[in-house]
């Protein structure tokens, strides 16, 4: 029985790819008709984890250290990720060999992130090896390596071959021992799966769910007031029924004279006569106009939903006190659609209130108390307030664990809130597997599709393309797009934000006449939800403004940038973290517009807001230093350049993977900055260190690539080496700047 189902060998200069593989491999669940099966390997498992991920560097010694050798021991497979670095890596080849002489040469699976496999047999450069010694040949019967080749079938990364999803099924069918095409078909049969019914029928069944409940509600509350006659409920109750069934009675040609009614017609049918019908049924009206509220919240109809929650707020306070269940439930639902319609304060005042009224209704333990808590963090986290927000969604998914247990979709949602609450505050390593919990809990018992589905796998989706895995980040973005399509009207701001983030990764990736058109959909849709003023309108400016200034349009990419920040003003306020970003935003393209007066206004601003809102010590915080070190570099104040590169390299290395591209940009402008103090050989080992990651990572913007390239030419033409500033100035060089 081994303690580890794998054990990843890798050259530390590769371990963005171990840590990406790690995850991938630990996260998968196995096929359920597999599990269990006995195959060479062994029984088939529900999980792979847990995969063995040396995490520090091995200590200087001739021999691996007993941790790693028992490791080593333990591991039923050995995965290794071949690159030149690994080639050339004495601990990586001698992993390997001790796995070999452990007799499972058969249970070593590569897989290639760069370079090229028996380089020199094909014509290559002996540095372009990918495979380590220990993994081209064989052992001889000492134990020792031979000269007799060994076969390798390694699953391939490098562009053109196996893309990262299907070279993670390879390395699976492996550890598992089942084939390889076995595998690829269960994941092509679960992206592709289709709806067993079809979105009218699931629009109809929401609308008799609805007048259900609130037939069944209004049942509950008669029955409790002991004093109502039996005639009288009995006829509240006809009532409510006649007017719910009249509403959708659109078979009848009498009625509907042959027209096809939506499911907005329905609802406005009902809306305009619950002001001329039940007049004498206050109670029955004021549930009739909650429910319709909140069905029109579900449908992405907002201002048609407030004014009607409002009035069942108002009506329930007429009828029922300032205390009462109905009144709480009201004022959730009114806090959940002003939070949609970005207005945060008064949607935060109304949440206080609701949980104020469940608190001393219910106590403290209590799924209403629960789901309001949840609400008020939530509505601070969009405010910005993250530290505050933070205890509230702890004590909310302590309430719902105690309450559901483990495995409810309530759980769920708090620990996707929480998770995303997290990210927010710069914690890079907890929020994927809160959020791919909340994916696993959703699917158990939610099933697929589902809206909540379709959410948790858009918020898996955002954390991971923000840590740089593109290719599973689109696929979690289509598959979260396709069912929301089918389970919401095409004009939802659902529907609008799966559109953007689709779009974010094909923007990423280049396409960029894809990426604008859904943008721009994604847009229309927004203002057609939302109107102009609103935190999802803006948020979209500014994605339109990046894909912009990467087709060349600086002052497009300005003037979008500049209305995002005064809608987000207006909506947010200047405090805003989202307005602080989009502050930001717009000093660089001031900066490429040479506007730098009113690039180092603007970043100055976002500094001091910063240090009042996320602290000193948040990659935000060190993303504006970095972004003034540049304009410092600019305007010749090199001194304070280099302190505010330096400080923001600090915290990012602190807060972020090493290399990350946060980092290696604030180690440009630090290399930019000592190179104008005259510093050039310290300059230049900065800027080639930082030019190498960025050149490597697709994720940078193509701004920052071209600031550091433009510095170390610079450096070279100081230094008289023209030959090397030219390459990387692509042939030209436009007025050089005097040595020192």
């Amino acid at each position: 029985m081994f303690k580890y189902r794998a054990f990843i060998s890798y050259s530390h200069q590769d371990e963005k790819w171990a840590q990406r593989l790690h995850r991938a491999l630990e996260a998968y669940r196995v096929p359920k008709h597999l599990v269990g099966m006995e195959v060479a390997m062994g029984r088939i498992p529900k999980r792979l984890s847990p995969v063995f991920r040396d995490r520090d560097e091995l200590p200087t010694a001739t021999n691996l250290s007993k941790v790693i050798g028992q490791a080593l021991r333990d591991s039923a497979c050995q995965v290794v990720i071949c690159s030149p670095n690994a080639a050339r890596s004495r601990w990586v080849n001698q992993e390997i060999l001790e796995y070999k002489r452990l007799g499972r040469h058969n249970r070593i699976f590569p897989i290639i992130v760069d370079g090229e496999p028996f380089a020199q047999e094909h014509g290559q450069p002996k540095g372009a090896e990918c495979f380590p010694a220990s993994l081209r040949f064989k052992l001889d019967e000492n134990g020792e390596l031979s000269d007799t080749p060994a076969e390798s079938m390694a699953a391939d990364l490098r562009p053109g071959k196996d893309g990262f999803a299907n070279a993670k099924l390879k390395i699976i069918s492996g550890i598992l021992g089942v084939g390889f095409d076995d595998l690829r078909q269960r994941e092509m049969h679960r992206r592709h799966r289709k709806m067993a019914i079809i979105a009218m029928a699931a629009v109809a069944g929401m609308f008799i769910t609805s007048g259900l409940a609130a037939i069944a509600w209004f049942a509950r509350v008669e029955a409790e007031r002991q004093e109502a006659r039996a005639e009288a409920e009995a006829e509240s109750l006809r009532q409510t029924t006649a007017f719910l069934v009249d509403i959708f009675r659109v078979s009848d040609p009498s009625v509907s004279r042959g027209d096809e009614f939506t499911a907005h017609e329905l609802l406005d049918r009902g809306a305009e006569r619950i002001d001329t019908e039940l007049v004498d049924q206050p109670v029955i009206q004021a549930t009739l106009m909650d429910t319709l509220g909140t069905v029109y919240t579900g449908l992405g109809s907002v201002d048609r939903a407030t004014p009607l929650l409002r009035r069942a707020v108002e009506q329930r306070r007429a009828i029922r006190g300032e205390t009462h269940e109905e009144v709480a439930e009201s004022l959730n639902h009114l806090g959940q659609v002003l939070k949609l319609k970005a207005e945060f304060e008064e949607a935060e005042a109304v949440l206080r209130n609701a949980l104020a009224v469940r608190r001393e209704l219910y106590g403290d333990s209590h799924p209403d108390v629960a789901q309001s808590i949840n609400e008020l963090a939530d509505i601070l986290s969009r405010n910005g307030d993250y530290a505050s927000a933070e205890p509230l969604f702890r004590e909310a998914l302590r309430l719902r664990q105690q309450l559901h247990g483990t495995s409810h979709p309530d759980v769920a949602q708090t620990l996707e809130d929480l998770a995303l609450n997290l990210f927010d505050q710069g914690d890079f390593e907890s929020p994927v597997p809160l959020l791919r919990q909340a994916v696993d809990i959703r699917l158990e018992t939610q099933g697929d599709p589902h809206p909540d589905v379709a959410e948790a796998l858009n918020n898996l989706g955002f954390v991971i393309g923000e840590l740089g895995e593109f290719e599973e980040a689109e696929r979690l973005y289509r598959e979260s797009l396709a069912m929301k399509r089918k389970l919401l009207p095409e004009v939802h701001a659902e529907i609008a934000m799966g559109l953007n983030n689709v779009a974010f990764v094909l923007h990423d990736r280049g396409e960029y006449e894809e990426a604008e058109a859904l943008y721009r959909e994604a847009l229309e849709i927004q203002r057609q939800v939302f109107g102009d003023d609103h935190s999802d309108v803006a948020m979209s400016l500014t994605n339109l403004a990046y894909l912009l200034y990467d087709r060349g349009s600086i002052r497009g990419a300005a003037a979008l940038a500049s209305e995002s920040l005064q809608i987000y003003e207006r909506v947010l306020g200047a405090n805003h973290p989202s307005a602080t970003r989009s502050r930001n935003n717009l000093a660089l393209w001031m900066v490429e517009l040479g506007e730098l007066e009113t690039a180092e206004t603007l970043l100055r601003q976002s500094l001091e807001i910063q240090k009042s809102t996320i602290g000193t010590e948040h990659p935000d915080y060190a993303g504006s230093l970095t972004l003034l070190a540049n304009i410092f570099v600019a305007t010749d104040r090199y001194e304070d350049a280099r302190t505010f590169a330096s400080r923001a390299k600090e915290i990012n290395s602190a807060s972020l993977t090493p290399g990350h591209w946060r980092t290696m940009i604030a180690v440009s402008a630090e290399g930019a900055a000592l190179a104008g103090l005259g510093r050039y050989t310290e300059a230049e080992k900065l800027l080639l260190e930082s030019n190498d990651a960025l050149a490597r990572d697709p994720s940078v913007l193509a701004v920052f690539v071209a600031e550091n390239r433009k510095q170390l030419a610079n450096l070279y033409l100081k230094l008289g080496e023209n030959e090397k500033a030219i390459s990387l100035r692509g042939g030209t060089i436009d007025n050089p700047p005097s040595g020192e």
